[in-house]
């Protein structure tokens, strides 16, 4: 009876090998030294995409293809990242889970630097001077597409190389109404403990260089992250091509923006949007953070005042007016009520949230989980929705927004993660709080 009983616990631990052999899902990612001929730190993310075109790394959305990262700290050239079934990812939690099928394959490396901070802090972080994400960020490294047939149950050891270096990107060209200019910020230098530029792009009034000697009032619109504000485009044939914003965020399209500014009645006035390059988000939001570092000076006593000299604003409260939606709302508010003696007024529209006691519906201070709404007498309690259609079908949750920050992308053009109110970002305050839970 032993032996029987042996004989079949061998049988099983054979078994279990076997299909342990078989299911292994590993992806190796390496660089050559002929695209980065020095060490790298920094983050590999695996992009698996159903199709090939767009690239698998310009298909990346809240929404989107799978996606899997991994830190690399010093890795040398010839050295290979592993991405195996233990790697975390979004949608999908683990390349093993991965349905059998043909896929599209590309791996990204977002190549960080170093940084020596003036609050004592070393850093290892992106920094993009535009708020590009890491998929088209100059000097990223990123890998051929190539089609493989990935099945989790027999299992496969896939290499890739990254061969590809995402190249600078040509400055936008200035116009006789769309003008840029750049400024290096002494405090955000100094705190960053490298050069840190900041832009403005100023649109002209109708007429501005018909009258030299006249003064005027500035709009700041925030959120547009350098872009001239509201879409201003003076290519009719834009029109199609941004037909979309009316349809789906009713917002008139650029070339129609444009009619209206250059019409002889249209009010004559300076509008003003900024870059504010930052590691952590695709710009600074405009106030002081402890982990940003002083965009809120840097923006109000150093790059508001060089662009007013610049374009003969007028240059006194009452004539700086704010403007934003969404997080340009957020930012609007936060710039009216930090420097309230700086700015005459703001519109401020449908902000991201202000508070943390609703933040994205998460009250950090009290709520013990941040995925799932307290109070609940459900066994299995919903997930807190994050964004929904404009049906009201839920297509993205607290939990699935976290989880594609894990897996190693920045927060989004709409950045739901942005600062505070209070001065602070989220992960900042959050130590002060009671600590959300998973």
């Amino acid at each position: 009876m032993m032996k029987c009983v042996s004989a079949v616990v061998i049988l099983l631990l054979q078994v279990l090998v076997c299909s342990a052999a078989q299911s292994e899902v590993r992806f190796e990612v390496s660089f050559d030294k002929t695209i980065h001929p020095e060490p790298i730190t920094g983050r590999v993310i695996l992009i698996v995409a159903r199709t090939e075109l767009p690239e698998p790394r310009l298909q990346l959305a809240p929404n989107g293809v799978p996606i899997f990262g991994v830190d690399a700290e010093n890795l040398q050239p010839g050295q290979a990242v592993v991405i195996d079934q233990t790697t975390f990812g979004h949608p999908v939690d683990s390349p093993a889970q991965l349905p059998a099928g043909d896929y599209y394959v590309q791996a990204v490396m977002n190549v960080y630097e170093k940084f020596q901070r003036s609050d004592g802090r070393t850093v290892w972080l992106h920094w993009d001077d535009a708020g590009r994400f890491f998929n088209s960020s100059p000097g990223n490294l990123y890998s051929d597409v190539r089609k493989f047939r990935l099945d989790p149950a027999s299992g496969y050891k896939i290499d890739l190389r990254l061969n590809h270096v995402i190249p600078p990107v040509e400055p936008p060209k200035e116009t006789k109404w769309v003008k840029r200019v750049r400024l290096q910020s002494e405090s955000l230098s100094r705190f960053w403990g490298r050069p840190v530029r900041l832009g403005a792009t100023v649109i002209l009034p109708k007429d501005y260089d018909k009258h030299p000697d006249i003064r005027y009032p500035v709009v700041y619109a925030q959120g547009f992250i350098g872009e001239p504000a509201f879409y201003f485009n003076e290519d009719p044939n834009s029109v199609k091509q941004q037909e979309g914003l009316r349809a789906s965020a009713n917002i008139q399209p650029g070339y129609e923006f444009f009619q209206s500014w250059t019409a002889d009645d249209f009010p004559r006035f300076l509008l003003v949007t900024f870059t504010e390059p930052c590691p952590f988000f695709p710009d600074g939001y405009g106030v002081n953070s402890a982990n940003n570092g002083p965009f809120g000076d840097a923006v109000t006593k150093e790059l508001i005042p060089f662009v007013e000299k610049q374009f003969r604003a007028i240059g006194k409260p009452y004539a700086r007016l704010l403007e934003g939606a969404s997080t340009g709302g957020w930012q609007s508010l936060a710039l009216q009520l930090y420097y309230p003696d700086f700015f005459g007024g703001a519109w401020i529209f449908n902000p991201d949230p202000v508070d943390f006691r609703r933040y994205l519906l998460v009250n950090i201070y009290e709520d013990e989980n941040a995925f799932f709404a307290p109070g609940g007498r459900s066994w299995t309690p919903p997930e807190r929705p994050m964004r929904r259609t404009t049906e009201g079908q839920v297509n993205l949750t607290v939990r699935l927004s976290v989880q594609r920050l894990g897996s190693g992308l920045r927060p989004c053009r709409r950045r739901w993660l942005s600062p505070s109110l209070v001065g602070q970002t989220y992960w900042e305050d959050r130590q002060r709080s009671r600590r959300l839970h998973a």
